[in-house]
């Protein structure tokens, strides 16, 4: 079978590493470009060491002629750029998998506000698929332009939609308390991610809005078939990646069986493996795997549930999920490339 050919726009951060890390070994696909407007000519093996002896690319600058040859390509660049390139590729036959955020918000207004700067391509807002592949698989399939979720939306999502889609919580009133690993601020170098900030310290930010916010109530709304009302605050936690989210729901019925509504709904999902009742998942679980893991509980005294979910920021929550949805797109098997087994050390 002859493989098919991709290339990855915007391959020196950490998702494009990621990306390479997975598609490298990946055996339905060629990698065959990856874009550094900067490192243009700078062989990918000098510029990330891990890779010596498992690839001869070269960083090329992201043009149209230099990604002609691709059947797909990865935007793992920061949010505004994707949608600068996407028209010209899209209307070339490339179909586009954009792990940044130009396309996951419908509401052109919304996402202007939240992301500050005028949206290149509107019209493609309408026609990109959100890639959540436990809720659109069947979408992602035919798709030209899949928006990869985020981190936080990815396990703070995946933790919800059992409770919203069958009825069973209070919609007005779900708190989600999101914690994350500093990788998830990206591999430019800013303050509160040096190791002299972030090590041996604990913070929240943007408690009175973050822009992911938009992102996971408009896709919640859209499974609850309601207004949802949810309160989102993330932090930073010294360690490189994961994504912890604890969140607390009201249940509707405290008699209500929470973990065979999980059980069943995830039944068939590969990477979703709901826990037995009371447990208590971790990142290192997940850590360099495409997995998200959830746990229910419930105290005693009270009728709120207590969801737990963790992922790996940098796979379920980006580069994995991204191949998850190539593979979807392509007619591969969805599993192809990422049976990767967590690193526990």
């Amino acid at each position: 079978m002859e493989k098919v050919k991709v290339g990855i726009v915007g391959g020196t951060g950490y998702t494009g590493i990621e990306l390479l890390r997975i598609l490298i070994n990946h055996p339905g696909i060629e990698l065959v470009a990856i874009t550094s407007r900067a490192n243009d000519g700078t062989a990918v093996a000098d510029y990330f060491p891990s890779l010596r002896g498992k690839t001869d690319l070269k960083f090329t600058v992201p043009t149209l002629e230099n990604l002609r040859e691709c059947e797909l390509v990865f935007f793992a660049t920061p949010s505004g750029i994707a949608m600068k390139m996407v028209p010209e590729l899209v209307e070339n036959g490339i179909r586009v998998i954009d792990l940044a955020a130009d396309f996951r918000i419908k509401d052109q207004e919304v996402w202007e506000h939240w992301y500050a700067m005028d949206h290149a391509c509107p019209d493609y807002l309408a026609e990109s698929v959100y890639g959540l592949p436990e809720v659109r698989r069947d979408a992602i399939k035919g798709a030209d332009l899949v928006a990869n979720p985020g981190c936080y939306p990815t396990a703070v999502q995946l933790g919800l939609l059992p409770l919203v889609e069958s009825g069973v919580i209070d919609p007005s009133n779900i708190i989600t308390d999101a914690k994350s690993g500093v990788s998830g601020a990206g591999r430019n170098p800013m303050t509160r991610t040096l190791l002299g900030e972030a090590s041996e310290s604990f913070q929240a930010y943007a408690a009175s809005g973050h822009r992911h916010w938009a992102e996971i109530t408009q896709e919640i709304n859209i499974a609850a078939r309601n207004e949802v009302n949810i309160t989102f605050v993330p932090h930073l936690v010294p360690m490189t990646r994961g994504i912890f989210v604890t969140q607390y729901c009201d249940l509707t019925d405290s008699s209500t069986d929470v973990q065979k509504i999980f059980e069943e709904r995830y039944a068939n999902e590969p990477f979703v493996d709901v826990m037995p009742f009371g447990s208590h998942p971790d990142t290192k679980t997940v850590r360099g795997s495409n997995l998200c893991r959830i746990a229910l509980q419930k105290q005693e005294h009270s009728n709120k549930l207590i969801v737990l979910s963790v992922i790996d920021n940098l796979v379920k929550g980006a580069s994995g999920q991204a191949v998850q949805n190539m593979n979807i797109m392509l007619g591969l098997p969805e599993e192809q490339g990422l049976d990767i087994i967590p690193l526990m050390v």
